[in-house]
């Protein structure tokens, strides 16, 4: 019996350990980093239910850093696609601790040097801690994260294929190329997002819908979301060399017909995504857990209606919800919350404005 006793002593005391360095992992990363690196995204991490804060604000900044390193396009192409390669065998646990230290280095070293943005900077210095805190995961949300980053630094380096950076413009060959990518970085984490609600947060999900349900919405939701950032930065992306609605270059340049006629187009689209966010919002039981939920919906509605309004130089300059906006939608979003029709009301006036 005493060894019973002192047996389960010791995993509570290890299970107390675990749980201690989780916390002392989200207060050190997932707090003013990740505020930093994506105030928007911050804003809806905080208001999910404690089970999910965790493992998806861990997520969400493993998920960053993919996207900083394939976007540090001052570095040779080669080397990001090494260097995601070597995360990607961190990220499963396949690499040696060794391993994990060098690309750690060499990522604060080649490329936190380069980032004009703070954050971003901060993100890259601080890669080692994410590592570290991903070592400590439970197994089930362990699983889940390392699912989805697959997918995502998959995304990320066929974007650097695509794009090498070489001051050439290039745009995506076709339809099919770009509802690729936005499920392999955005359709992909609705997906997971749903597993990890259905897995984490037991009760979180109406019984009466199933998961497959869920996750087809969530997966269109999320391409949606993606699709939102791609038509608000097609100025820059130009700029950059780089075109992700298909069928818009002439002579290795930009038409500007076809480029506006497809901008029309995928907006569309992108809308009709969008709407798979509000049958997923109606099956969501926990209120917590609806109003994070909502809030990137929301924004999203309020960014593609002011694009739309906007002038074509204006789409291209870029265009932002102001914080005066995103203060406004945080409010009524509150009061609206509880009740999936208030929501839907509340997403069609944004979508309208």
């Amino acid at each position: 019996m005493r060894l019973s006793a002192d047996l389960r002593a010791a995993r509570i005391s290890a299970r107390s350990s675990s749980m201690s360095d989780e916390s002392r992992h989200e207060r050190e990363l997932g707090g003013q980093l990740l505020a930093s690196v994506s105030r928007s995204f911050y804003l809806t991490l905080k208001a999910l239910p404690a089970g999910l804060r965790e493992p998806l604000s861990l997520a969400y900044l493993l998920a960053r850093t993919a996207d900083t390193l394939a976007d540090t396009v001052t570095v040779p192409a080669a080397t990001r696609l090494e260097c995601l390669r070597l995360y990607e065998s961190c990220a499963q646990g396949a690499a040696s601790a060794s391993e994990s230290g060098e690309l750690s280095a060499r990522i604060a070293r080649e490329f936190a040097p380069l980032q004009s943005d703070a954050a971003e900077r901060r993100l890259m210095e601080r890669f080692a801690g994410a590592l570290a805190w991903l070592g400590i995961m439970r197994p089930g949300p362990l699983r889940a994260i390392r699912g989805v980053l697959h997918h995502i630094i998959h995304g990320q380096m066929l974007d650097i294929e695509r794009f090498p950076a070489d001051g050439r413009l290039r745009a995506l060959p076709d339809a099919a190329a770009l509802d690729e990518y936005t499920w392999l970085v955005a359709g992909c984490v609705g997906e997971f997002w749903t597993d990890m609600c259905a897995t984490e947060s037991p009760g979180a999900l109406e019984a009466d819908v199933s998961l497959d349900e869920m996750k087809k919405w969530g997966a269109a939701f999320g391409k949606g979301l993606q699709l939102v950032n791609i038509l608000r930065d097609v100025g820059e992306d130009l700029r950059d060399g780089r075109c992700y609605l298909p069928g818009v270059l002439k002579d290795g340049s930009a038409d500007v017909a076809a480029l506006r006629a497809a901008w029309d187009h995928w907006a569309g689209i992108c809308e009709k995504h969008l709407e798979s966010g509000l049958p997923y919002l109606r099956h969501v039981a926990d209120g917590k857990l609806r109003y994070a939920t909502a809030l990137p919906l929301l924004l999203a509605a309020r960014t593609l209606a002011k694009m739309r309004a906007a002038s074509w130089d204006e789409v291209l300059r870029g265009v932002k919800v102001s914080r005066l906006d995103v203060a406004m939608i945080l409010a009524e979003a509150a009061v609206s919350c509880r009740q999936p029709d208030k929501l839907e009301r509340l997403y069609r006036k944004l979508g309208a404005m």
